[in-house]
């Protein structure tokens, strides 16, 4: 991913820290390494400051995206591939996110591909081409989780 983290200290220096009662940050972080494999820069930063600053509304995202991903309607895998879809449609760099965690959820490539073919449908070719490099995008990262799962994992901030 092209996004970096923030540096932690800086960040309590001037949001404060997190103090979000219903759940410690790593905990809140924890449900998107199961997801994706990592935590992505951005969530990490909303939890960071908008568990500082306002821990109530933070609470309430959480337990909404809970819901909603966690649905009776349809397996991880399928959630995983809608999301990807609805943000390839966007063109949204977020897209490489969900596809990853499509990918964890057992979906083939053929699978992320058909999800690109259709947004090229409706984007045109900048969906096929933005499509292709988010692909690429998803492996790259496939691989840097694989390298990090084959030593021990370094001591993070969270």
């Amino acid at each position: 991913m092209s996004q970096t983290r923030s540096n932690e200290a800086f960040v309590q220096s001037v949001f404060g820290v997190y103090r979000d009662a219903a759940c410690t940050r790593e905990e809140r972080a924890q449900s998107y390494r199961d997801m994706a494999g990592f935590l992505p820069p951005r969530v990490n930063a909303r939890l960071a400051v908008t568990g500082a600053i306002d821990p109530a509304i933070l609470d309430l995202q959480e337990r909404v995206r809970a819901h909603a991903l966690e649905t009776e309607h349809f397996d991880p895998k399928q959630v995983q591939l809608l999301i990807f879809a609805m943000l390839m449609a966007e063109l949204s760099d977020a897209a490489v996110i969900h596809g990853v965690a499509a990918r964890r959820a057992g979906a083939s490539w053929e699978e992320l591909q058909a999800v690109v073919s259709l947004a090229y449908v409706f984007r045109g070719v900048s969906a096929a081409n933005r499509g292709a490099e988010m692909l690429i995008r998803i492996a790259e990262r496939e691989q840097e989780l694989a390298a990090q799962e084959s030593f021990p994992p370094a001591a993070t901030a969270d």
